[in-house]
């Protein structure tokens, strides 16, 4: 008969999202997962697969909360200029809180792999993909209402949105505070017109 698993696996699974985040796949080795997680070898395996297999879905899962926290703030105002400013600003301070300020597995999963590993480029391409498309929503939704300027184009200012929160990020990763992070917001916001 199976022990039962002695430990909670979301907490665990929380522990490999900020040691992966913080040492990137390659630079995390199995003794720092187990160490940081607090599980033993044997459990890592039967409940999370590989090494590989739980970066994936360390990945996914900071992905989607990460992405989920940002939609969330953009479509909360009925005012889109509004809503786009909150989810930039929000993640800014995301990016500068104590507890988040150590690095982001999304940006840490690009630089390191780029586009050479599928599997993982799968995963930061579900993300982007899904980003982009609320974003040009919100935009299309914004131009039509008069809140943006006219001559946008939905698709490139989307982009542009996405690489400013890329940007926030690794700022805030070499060491920028709340006010300068709150400065490339309000510029992004101005080229929205």
């Amino acid at each position: 008969m199976a022990r039962p698993r002695e430990f909670d696996r979301d907490t665990a699974l929380q522990r490999a999202i900020d040691t992966f985040a913080m040492h990137g796949f390659e630079g995390t080795s199995t003794p720092m997962l187990l160490d940081a997680m607090k599980i033993g070898r044997q459990s890592l395996y039967d409940t999370f697969g590989d090494k590989r297999s739980l970066y994936l879905e360390a990945l996914r899962t900071y992905s989607n909360d990460s992405v989920g926290m940002t939609l969330s703030a953009m479509f909360a105002s009925t005012s889109v200029r509004e809503g786009i400013e909150q989810a930039l600003l929000g993640f800014a301070k995301n990016a500068t809180s104590v507890t988040t300020a150590r690095a982001c597995l999304g940006i840490h999963a690009i630089t390191e792999f780029g586009t050479f590993a599928s599997d993982v480029k799968a995963v930061t391409d579900e993300i982007a993909g899904r980003t982009v498309l609320a974003f040009e929503s919100r935009i299309r939704e914004g131009i039509a209402r008069g809140e943006l300027a006219a001559d946008l184009d939905a698709a490139a200012t989307a982009q542009f949105l996405l690489a400013t929160l890329s940007g926030l990020k690794i700022a805030a990763r070499a060491g920028a505070d709340l006010s300068t992070l709150e400065g490339i917001v309000g510029i992004a916001m101005r080229a929205l017109g």
